[in-house]
């Protein structure tokens, strides 16, 4: 990189001290490099990351003592799956709380761009903004290849040290291919999106089916904003401004989500009295759902691609709208396997007090106000 991240890491990343790394498309890769540098030779340094969408992360995690990731992403699959990484199941609302207290970094090292504003977050604002409140200095790669999609004013220039300039854009993350049972699923969640409510979906094929099969206009109040939700505004069913946490997609999104306020951070968007007041609609998939409605994220072979993330903070959030919903959609078998359990083996990433419905691409359970005896024999018929 330059001589200036070289100074500055050696000057800051001392022996036991803790560095955020962050996340998303946008992240700093270009001072990866000289980051492990410094933290092999100061030795004991802790590191946090949040969401790596790359194929695999290009930082040497062997310069760091520790290393906890909260919502992995593929770039570390298999870091984790190798116990490099110690994956932290949390929901991402904790997240400005925990950096405030047992993971408050010393060193935070974040991408930033220039705007009328001020240096500001581009592709993410997610915990990045609570980090910086916190840390005890800055360390940031200024990319003006980033959009300007950051709500509110810039990030205080007090303890931000620009070490190097980029020209990078954000890493593209094109869609999945939606299968026909995904399609199927999609068209039976479209029936639920009543004209103006908010909707809230976790990445995938289903969410892209979803979106696709809308014909109601809706509010997006989501934690990622991808290409679906440009192509919900070009067919004239979008109301407004989307509001995310993450960018995740490819050119076209990047260059649309420029210039406009689309994203904020966690304690915003994330922030439940706040998305309790929406009619919200959430749709968010599992790897399994068990007979009482519990709902598990986790890779069955051990290794996490996601982690909780926001899955239970937008279940709980519309659950308790007194207009909203919080819906489970998923297919009825992966692999030849059924998705359905009696009891599940794998931790419990959502709880079953907030799963309102469950939809398949055989239909729709209703559990709302029944025991778990009834929600079971609801399940049950709906996985035939």
């Amino acid at each position: 990189m330059t001589t200036e991240a070289r100074n500055a890491f050696d000057q800051w990343v001392r022996p036991g001290c803790t560095v955020a790394l962050a996340d998303g498309v946008g992240s700093p890769a270009g001072l990866y490099a000289d980051l492990a540098d410094a933290a092999r030779s100061a030795g004991g340094v802790r590191l946090i990351l949040g969401w790596c969408p790359e194929a695999e992360i290009a930082l040497d995690l062997g310069a760091f003592a520790d290393v906890r990731g909260f919502m992995p992403g593929g770039g570390l699959r298999r870091a984790v799956a190798a116990g490099t990484v110690r994956y932290v199941p949390a929901w991402l609302s904790q997240l400005p709380g925990l950096l405030a207290g047992v993971w408050r970094p010393d060193v935070l090292v974040l991408s930033v761009r220039e705007t009328g504003r001020g240096l500001c977050l581009g592709s993410e604002a997610s915990w990045i903004q609570a980090a910086a409140r916190v840390a005890g200095v800055c360390v940031a790669e200024l990319n003006n290849s980033l959009p300007d999609a950051t709500a509110g004013h810039g990030l205080a220039r007090a303890r931000m040290i620009v070490v190097g300039e980029s020209g990078r854009p954000p890493v593209e993350v094109p869609s999945r291919t939606v299968d026909p049972v995904s399609a199927q699923i999609g068209a039976r969640l479209a029936a639920f999106a009543r004209p103006g409510c908010a909707i809230q979906f976790g990445p995938g094929p289903i969410a892209e089916a979803f979106l696709a099969a809308l014909e109601a206009p809706v509010r997006v109040d989501s934690g990622i904003i991808t290409d679906a939700v440009v192509a919900l505004a070009e067919r004239g069913l979008l109301i407004g401004d989307p509001l995310g946490t993450y960018l995740s997609g490819t050119r076209k999104l990047y260059d649309w989500a420029d210039g406009r306020p689309v994203l904020d951070g966690v304690e915003v968007t994330h922030q439940p009295s706040r998305l309790c007041d929406l009619n919200l609609l959430a749709i968010n998939s599992a790897l399994q759902i068990d007979e009482l409605g519990q709902v598990a994220l986790d890779q069955p072979a051990g290794g996490r691609a996601a982690g909780i993330g926001g899955h239970a903070d937008y279940a709980c959030a519309a659950s308790r709208s007194a207009g909203g919903l919080s819906v489970i959609a998923l297919p009825s078998a992966r692999r030849g396997q059924p998705t359905l359990v009696g009891r599940l083996a794998l931790p419990v990433s959502t709880p079953r007090s907030v799963v309102d419905t469950v939809v398949t691409e055989h239909g729709a359970a209703d559990l709302r106000g029944l025991s778990d005896d009834e929600r079971a024999n609801a399940l049950r018929r709906l996985f035939r």
